[in-house]
């Protein structure tokens, strides 16, 4: 498929597929908002602060707009194909961006791989996503292979820096993509590392009980609880241990429903002492200043804060923008080579990485993960630790509720 740009056209059609409806929505929403912000730059609506790579624009386009159109998924891996297939044959599109979760965004990019078009990751960490030998599909997003190796790191700091040692996991897993490979990932490398596995248990995602599930893990008892799950099943795990009266020693999750908005509006206080993997988080703003320049933004924009997901989202619009601006073109091929050739430095974008550049599987090689903990109602950096705004409160104090 060719798209080529006549300098008369206004606009560049960038299709970007997110759970706009459905379990999901909540963060769905506040993709799109970061993904509208990131346009609203690159389009010169709103000033940008200097440094920032999507304040660059289009120059290279003569005057030519990024617009962005968007398709609800709905969480459904078939939607997302449908989706992905209308963007590309319906609104000609020249480039795709999503879809937030695993399954979805592997549905999604084998329908632009068959057509040739550039399928741009934001947020979705499935490892097997970018070993599919794909020519088209890039990540921006660090995967989960590097982001369970964090968890064992930080057991290792934990041990030789706070005295705190680890010796035996409980595995809490939703089980689509995203949920049953890391918990591959988790079994290998505790395995590998010497940890004990007391409970492995992978639930069905958007499951409405999950009392039996809570009861084994409180009888297994572990020193760690690692959890899976979009917002839906985190607040409902969240419930159904205050219910049981159990109190994970340490509750570490990955990521997703852990640290979307609403987890937190939610649970408020009841969410404090659980740690999550994460990319990004507010409080590096004073060592990352692009960090809280651009979150005020979304802030009085949207009256929101970025979250980890969010702010990858706004991350890949920004990529995908300065690879079409590199092309100078809407030829796909030429949009996929400029991706491929992409080096952003890091303090060229809101991300606490060293930057965005491709391995020949498209994956980025810069990213980097953080874990926080819910202190006090608010998400804080506790790891790594020569980054780290608060130390990490553990263990939880005797009688503290989930």
């Amino acid at each position: 498929m060719t798209t080529s740009l006549s300098y008369a056209e206004t606009e560049i059609k960038v299709g970007v597929l997110y759970p706009l409806t459905g379990a999901a929505a909540a963060s769905g929403v506040e993709e799109k908002a970061a993904a509208e912000l990131a346009a609203a730059i690159i389009n010169r609506e709103i000033p940008a602060p200097p440094g920032l790579v999507a304040g660059i624009g289009l120059p290279n386009l003569k005057g030519a707009k990024l617009k962005l159109v968007f398709g609800d998924h709905q969480t459904n891996p078939q939607v997302g194909a449908t989706e992905a297939e209308r963007l590309i044959t319906q609104e000609h599109v020249v480039a795709l961006l999503g879809c937030y979760l695993s399954n979805v965004t592997a549905t999604a990019s084998q329908v632009a791989e068959r057509y040739g078009i550039p399928f741009l990751n934001g947020s979705s960490s499935s490892t097997p996503l970018t070993q599919r030998g794909f020519k088209w599909f890039f990540r921006t997003s660090p995967h989960d292979e590097l982001f369970v190796a964090n968890f064992f790191d930080f057991f290792k700091d934990l041990e030789t820096k706070k005295g705190i040692k680890i010796k035996t996991l409980g595995l809490f897993n939703e089980n689509t993509l995203w949920g049953t490979e890391t918990t591959k990932l988790e079994t290998r490398l505790a395995d590998e590392q010497g940890y004990s596995i007391t409970e492995k248990i992978i639930y069905p995602a958007k499951t409405t009980e999950m009392t039996a599930e809570v009861q084994r893990l409180k009888a297994a008892d572990p020193d760690v609880v690692l959890q899976s799950s979009y917002l839906g099943d985190a607040l409902l795990s969240m419930k159904t241990y205050k219910e049981q009266g159990f109190t994970p020693r340490m509750l570490l999750a990955n990521d997703t429903g852990f640290i979307d908005s609403e987890f937190l509006k939610t649970l408020g206080h009841d969410a404090d002492f659980v740690l999550s993997r994460d990319v990004w988080s507010l409080d590096l703003g004073d060592r990352f200043p692009l960090i809280r320049l651009v979150n005020d933004l979304i802030r009085q924009r949207n009256n929101i804060n970025f979250t980890g997901s969010s702010a990858r989202e706004f991350t890949a619009v920004a990529v995908i923008a300065d690879a079409i601006n590199r092309a100078g073109s809407t030829d796909p091929e030429a949009i996929r080579k400029a991706l491929a050739a992409t080096d952003i430095p890091g303090q060229g974008t809101i991300m606490p990485w060293k930057g965005i550049r491709f391995d020949t599987t498209g994956q980025n090689v810069l990213g980097s993960g953080i874990i926080v903990q819910v202190q006090n109602a608010q998400y804080v950096t506790v790891w790594p630790l020569d980054i780290a705004t608060h130390d990490i409160a553990l263990p939880a104090p005797a009688g503290t509720k989930h």
